[in-house]
């Protein structure tokens, strides 16, 4: 079996390189009939690696310990939910699923293609297949998932315990999907560049994808909050981990892209400005994949023990020159754009808000690498922690959030001081009473008081746009009960943006929340013992040992109580691997909708 799934690997390779020299050269020299040979080569790539990960899944699901990747990975003793998981739980298994993943989007990308962008497809083939090659001929010459032991051992040594977690169905999937498939608006963007355009025929392709890469990466980003919250016992949805902050880091010049392309596909302009903004993203993203095979920066989701990392950063620069070099040959080549016609416009706006995405991305990224910068410069290791973040990107999150409830209430073009008094005036009043009101309420602090009233400030001018546009329905003789999803439907990226804005604005306010009203104590409790926290009243009723084959698991028993009445019990507790000399914790959590205990 794994000299089937290596020639399926093999073949993956040849199909790759044929469909990027084929699409480019097809294009450049102008011959169809290659094109579309090296378009079918696309297809043949994805069956390739969709048979070498079904060999894969196949061997961890027959526990076929010949493989030295299945082998390092599970044992009969994993629970068999995980035996489905764990091929993306290493180095090697993990490159096969974004090579088979990345290249099923590809597939999509180039069938449902726009119209407009069909004379650059070639080129944007090739840039897409040229990311595929790498990841075949990283696995085909560096890390073959399929690497064969000479004496078969009778057991393997496990899954990292970390990862012995429902979210591992999601949480990897959905980011490693996510920072990939940034590729693709990037490879519209290049192609364009290349096919010597120079309208907008890119832009509608691009900005589709952007969304759809920006929402996987976004679920990808909040399904990681939520596993470390109740696995790694940080006490709450964030702890700025290197490699969280690797996912964040693309996600921010991507949100400001696919509000920036609103822009051009409206006013016909920021063309080069948006081009720039998808490069920095996919080498963000790029930056993120370094990191997560094992870059210098130590992080709990890295493969520590890989020394790929290094092949990914060179991979990065060489994308990163070659844009670059297209980015400026390409620039003398844009007719000149329209200006700003006032500050006081939705596009002025937009462009503020990209400012402020992109200095946030600077701020994370200094985070991020100034362990590193240390100990080159100091020789010690200086770890930036949550005060940093808190303090450098805090406010300019909250300027984004102020910003996010003034940019859709103002025109295109231009508009009046006057104009935007008016319709600012019932979001003002909201915000002021809003924060009024948390005074009366005993709050003090200063930053949570603006984060409510700021909060306010969005959904109020959100309210007021939904308001208006269900009342000019309503005058139009359309029912009531259909007004509002008609409403939605009629402009998706104006009324249906703001529901992510209302998403942003729950965001906000639970971690304002979490940040500044959180309680922790350290209690010792013996069995039979209560104490009180807040309002809850918590007893430890009993615990359980229980030694299983590749683990030992502890776990209380704790009854919790508010008003002398008995509302839940709570089983918290750890499992720990004698073969990993780790232990992975499970937090009992009792959550509503008004606080988590």
């Amino acid at each position: 079996m794994t000299e089937i799934g290596y020639v399926f690997l093999l073949l993956s390779v040849v199909f790759a390189a044929y469909s990027v020299v084929g699409s480019g050269f097809g294009k450049y020299l102008g011959i169809p009939e290659l094109v579309k040979s090296a378009r079918r080569a696309v297809y043949f790539t994805f069956v390739a690696l969709l048979i070498s990960t079904g060999i894969l899944v196949a061997a961890f699901v027959l526990h076929d310990f010949s493989f030295r990747y299945v082998a390092g990975h599970s044992s009969n003793a994993m629970a068999p939910w995980l035996t489905w998981v764990a091929f993306y739980a290493g180095n090697e298994g993990s490159l096969l699923f974004i090579a088979t993943v990345f290249n099923g989007l590809v597939v999509i990308a180039i069938t449902r293609c726009a119209r407009e962008a069909q004379e650059a497809l070639p080129y944007t083939t090739a840039v897409l297949m040229a990311v595929v090659l790498f990841f075949v001929l990283v696995m085909a010459l560096l890390a073959n998932p399929f690497a064969e032991l000479e004496i078969v051992p009778l057991d393997g040594q496990g899954i990292n315990p970390l990862l012995t977690h429902p979210g591992m169905f999601f949480h990897p999937p959905m980011l490693m999907t996510g920072l990939i498939a940034v590729a693709i608006p990037f490879a519209f963007g290049i192609g364009y560049l290349l096919s010597g355009q120079t309208q907008d025929e890119w832009v509608e392709a691009a900005r589709n994808w952007g969304l759809v890469v920006w929402t996987i990466l976004t679920i990808g980003l909040l399904l990681g909050s939520w596993w470390a919250y109740t696995i790694l016992g940080w006490g709450g949805y964030w702890a700025w981990d290197p490699v969280e902050n690797a996912g964040l880091l693309p996600w921010l010049p991507l949100t400001a892209f696919i509000h920036s392309i609103i822009v051009q596909r409206r006013r016909g302009i920021f063309r080069m400005w948006n081009l720039a903004l998808i490069i920095t993203a996919w080498t963000l993203a790029m930056y993120g994949m370094f990191m997560n095979r094992g870059g210098s920066i130590p992080s709990v989701h890295s493969f520590a023990q890989s020394t790929l990392g290094w092949v990914f950063l060179g991979f990065l620069a060489m994308n990163l020159l070659a844009s670059v070099i297209i980015f400026f040959l390409r620039s003398r080549d844009f007719r000149k754009p329209s200006s700003f016609e006032s500050v006081l416009s939705r596009e002025a706006a937009f462009l503020a808000n990209n400012a402020l995405f992109l200095l946030i991305a600077l701020v994370v990224l200094w985070g991020v690498v100034f362990p590193l910068i240390s100990e080159v410069f100091r020789g010690v290791t200086v770890t930036v922690g949550k005060p940093f973040y808190d303090v450098m990107a805090g406010p300019l999150f909250l300027s984004l959030i102020l910003l996010m409830g003034i940019a859709p209430l103002l025109p295109w073009r231009k508009a009046t001081p006057k104009y935007v008094l008016r319709g600012l005036i019932f979001p003002i009043l909201v915000a002021g009473n809003v924060g009024f009101m948390c005074l009366l309420l005993g709050l003090r602090d200063l930053l949570p008081i603006i984060s409510f009233s700021l909060s306010s400030f969005v959904a109020a001018g959100i309210l007021r746009e939904w308001v208006k546009g269900v009342i000019s329905l309503r005058s139009r003789g359309v029912n009531i009960f259909v007004a509002f999803p008609k409403l939605i439907f009629s402009n998706r990226p104006r009324y249906g943006g703001y529901i992510a804005h209302i998403g942003i604005i729950v965001l906000a306010l639970s971690v304002t929340g979490s940040s500044f009203y959180s309680i922790q104590k350290d209690i010792p409790l013996a069995v039979g013992e209560r104490s009180t926290v807040e309002h809850y009243e918590i007893e430890y009723v009993s615990h359980q040992t229980e030694v299983k084959i590749d683990r030992i698991e502890q776990r209380a028993r704790l009854n919790i109580y508010a008003n002398a009445e008995q509302i839940d019990t709570l089983y918290p507790g750890y499992a720990f691997y004698p073969a990993h000399a780790m232990a992975a914790t499970r937090a009992g959590i009792r959550s509503t909708v008004v606080e988590d205990l």
